[in-house]
């Protein structure tokens, strides 16, 4: 018969007080002996008494900063203990936050404790059970410590004082420490006052930069307990922008969404802020690149004339962003979120110019239907009709050779949904564009809602709205053409292992697409003047089992990615 293995068992007492420690039997001695006994009574499951003792007398339980509790935690760390015997909970701590920290240690060194007056032992199931219950408890004592210390912050703000952080430029604590208050640093306060002025005569955060810089005016420079230097350097845009929105030189203090009045003074007036207030609120809600680039003949363009008038289902605006690959610059819209708070399945990520050249074909369709119907106008005037027509048709024109420079002044605002797109058209920028007044044209001229989608062709991901206009897939024809050029070859009698060391391809590579040259005429028409499923690419048709005869090719490939495939002729 295997014999248990040893489990070496210390026993830990403690008393809050020193009375009665003078006498030979006093409560440590009571606690151990009746622990001893509970050891003894374990001597079965292979229990061991160790030989030291661990007590604290006279030794509060509301620190961890006990002698007999560190010898403990030592010998625990040092591997000599594996399992603690105490008389009472209690005894070991009194707090539960001091409780979670000492199981944490026990367990990081394989220990666990018992209570032999208590049915509590970590070494059982139902002991860890009430362990996490107590944890549970302590978890609780924390969060409601902490929802006291933010509710104390949050009065003491309301009655204007200052509760700490990093000192704003133009300020420094009061020399009082009792006093939570600030104190205007005057050298600082004429750089903040300037920049609030340069900003109001400018309105934009580059000009101020650079006009700071000139001024050598810097930030403000902070000496750390440990020695640390921190600022002193010339202003970025983005200190720039957050010392304006600041309201403590209003003085104020805010919390959260909520300001009040402080103790503090004010370094700028109140129509000095609230004019750079608003003319930040402007800046902020103005679509990024109307500030644009020449075009070959000189003429400006934007570079994101979408940006700030689209949102997604949720509410997010899609942000004009790009990225660099191989030396191009691509450009993307994609959902805010994407970019203040990381990965999200639900947000979008489009291709900017396509996105762009979509929402500029649905624009110039929905004028040409409309001019079919007559519908433009909420007044049909039959003597301008034709005229007006002409006007149409020339927007719309210019709208399909992708003249971006329109979509700012023609859409106001715009939401993809759930499978649709719907844009909001700017009265005044489609009346200028037509060379009519804004009231005389029809409400219902003024909302397009179109089917909207996403789908990958190729390695590319196609944007599909209101219908899939045809557009050849280059890779899918370049493997066409190779396809019947190694069908010769072989056809010819060359090995198709020497093709494929002369094509530099694996042979299967090759053998999976050369089956693409036996695709019926019908198929291989449509896919060469783009008529093919947007899901039928190069790697559906490899990854397919195609048969040769042209009758059940187009049954075969009618799945999903091949909807609406031609029948063979």
């Amino acid at each position: 018969m295997t014999s248990k293995r040893a489990i070496r068992a210390a026993i830990y007492t403690r008393k809050s007080s020193d009375e009665g420690l003078e006498q030979d039997f006093n409560s440590l001695d009571a606690q151990f002996e009746a622990c001893a006994a509970y050891v003894a009574s374990q001597r079965h499951e292979g229990w061991k008494l160790s030989k030291g003792r661990y007590d604290d007398g006279g030794v509060s339980g509301g620190t961890l900063e006990r002698p007999g509790l560190q010898r403990l935690l030592a010998d625990i760390e040092g591997g000599r203990i594996e399992m603690v015997v105490v008389y009472k909970i209690d005894r070991l701590t009194r707090s539960l936050a001091d409780f979670a920290k000492l199981v944490e240690r026990f367990e990081a060194a394989g220990c666990s404790f018992v209570s032999v007056t208590q049915a509590f032992n970590t070494s059982s199931s139902m002991g860890r059970l009430t362990l996490n219950v107590l944890l549970s408890f302590a978890q609780f004592e924390r969060e409601v410590t902490a929802e006291r210390i933010r509710d104390k912050i949050a009065a003491s703000k309301k009655k204007g004082l200052w509760m700490g952080g990093n000192v704003p430029l133009g300020y420094d604590r009061h020399p009082d420490p009792t006093r939570r208050e600030l104190v205007v640093n005057t050298d600082e306060a004429r750089t903040v006052e300037t920049l609030f002025r340069l900003y109001a005569q400018h309105g934009c955060l580059k000009r101020v930069e650079t006009e700071a810089a000139k001024l050598e005016l810097r930030s403000k420079r902070r000496v750390f307990a440990s020695g640390r230097v921190q600022g002193g350097n010339a202003f970025s845009r983005g200190q720039i922008y957050h010392l304006l929105r600041n309201p403590t030189y209003l003085g104020k203090i805010r919390h959260k969404d909520k300001v009040w009045p402080g103790l503090h003074k004010a370094i700028v007036d109140e129509d000095l802020f609230e004019k750079v207030q608003a003319k930040l609120q402007v800046a902020s809600v103005r679509p990024r690149g109307r500030m644009s680039k020449a075009g070959p003949n000189g003429a400006q363009f934007p570079s994101a004339p979408l940006a700030g008038k689209i949102r997604d289902e949720t509410g997010d605006l899609l942000t004009p962003t790009h990225t660099q690959r191989h030396g191009r610059r691509l450009r993307y819209y994609v959902s805010n979120r994407l970019i203040s708070g990381g990965p999200d399945p639900s947000g979008w990520r489009l291709p900017a110019p396509a996105f762009e050249a979509e929402v500029a074909r649905i624009i110039a369709k929905h004028l040409e239907q409309l001019a079919e119907a007559h519908t433009l106008l909420a007044q049909p005037d039959l003597r301008g009709a034709d005229l007006l027509d002409e006007k149409i048709a020339e927007v719309a024109g210019q709208l399909h050779s992708g003249a971006a420079s329109l979509l700012v002044e023609l859409v106001e605002s715009g939401s993809l949904e759930a499978g649709k797109i719907v844009l909001n058209l700017s009265v005044t920028g489609l009346a200028n564009s037509l060379d009519l007044a804004g009231g005389a044209l029809s409400q219902s001229a003024l909302m397009v809602t179109v089917p909207f989608s996403l789908r990958r062709r190729g390695v590319e991901m196609k944007i599909v709205a209101g219908g899939f206009a045809p557009a050849p897939d280059p890779t899918l024809i370049q493997t066409l053409a190779k396809a019947h050029r190694w069908a010769g070859a072989l056809k010819n009698g060359t090995p198709i292992s020497e093709l494929a060391r002369r094509e530099r391809v694996s042979p299967s590579y090759l053998r999976q697409r050369t089956k693409l040259a036996f695709l019926s005429p019908a198929i291989q028409n449509a896919i060469l003047e783009g008529r093919q499923p947007i899901g039928m690419t190069t790697r559906a048709l490899v990854e397919t089992r195609i048969p040769l005869a042209w009758e059940g090719q187009a049954a075969t490939l009618a799945n999903e990615a091949s909807k609406g495939f031609p029948d063979p002729v």
